[in-house]
């Protein structure tokens, strides 16, 4: 009788095929089929935003936080003279209701009404402002002088308030003189660096190297 050869089992990996890596086991073409990340996990995969979804809105700034300018307005001659009487109307007709029309405290106040008329005069007008603020001071007078009866008498109070109060208004008309020079040489140093500029040319293209072949 003829016997039946047996083979023997083959208990270990057949040597014709490799071993396949961990990341070919999960699926086809060699893509795992892993779940998606944690919420919690922090990755590149996690910080892109899905599509679809809202931008970040950015930051608001909070109230307040804007730089304060301080205003700079530019008068005319005619403006800055009109703007130096109505100020000084106003600050004697205050003294003399708070300090009983003193002189002193009138002549205080005038000098940075001075400075201020002649920083907030435009360039083209700059000769103006020393001539218009003792045209000012002279108008604001009228509120602190003493004045009599009459015509007369309210003229010979203003021409004592002048005689009183002649430092003081020598004292801001040289102030405004010199914050008007100080503006004035500014200006010229300004414009004539801009005459002497030379004009903006334009860069030269570098010629472009022709690639080898």
């Amino acid at each position: 009788m003829e016997q039946h050869r047996t083979r023997p089992a083959q208990n270990g990996p057949r040597r014709g095929r490799a071993r396949l890596p961990p990341q070919g086991r999960g699926g086809a073409g060699g893509v795992s089929q892993a779940g998606p990340p944690p919420p919690g996990a922090r990755g590149p995969a996690a910080a892109r935003p899905r599509p679809g979804s809202p931008a970040p809105a950015a930051p608001r700034s909070l109230p307040g936080t804007s730089a304060l300018r301080f205003p700079a307005p530019r008068l005319t001659g005619l403006g800055g003279g009109l703007f130096c009487a109505a100020v000084m109307v106003v600050l004697g007709l205050l003294d003399r209701l708070l300090f009983d029309a003193s002189p002193t405290v009138y002549g205080v106040l005038f000098v940075p009404v001075c400075v201020l008329t002649a920083l907030w005069v435009r360039g083209n007008d700059l000769l103006t402002a020393p001539v218009s603020v003792p045209i000012g001071f002279t108008v604001g007078l009228v509120t602190v002088a003493e004045s009599g009866t009459g015509v007369s008498g309210r003229l010979m109070g203003l021409v004592t308030g002048l005689a009183t109060g002649a430092a003081w208004l020598y004292a801001g008309t040289l102030v405004a003189g010199v914050t008007v020079l100080v503006r004035r040489v500014r200006l010229v140093r300004r414009r004539t660096a801009a005459r002497n500029r030379p004009p903006h040319q334009p860069r030269r293209q570098r010629p472009q190297r022709q690639q080898r072949s």
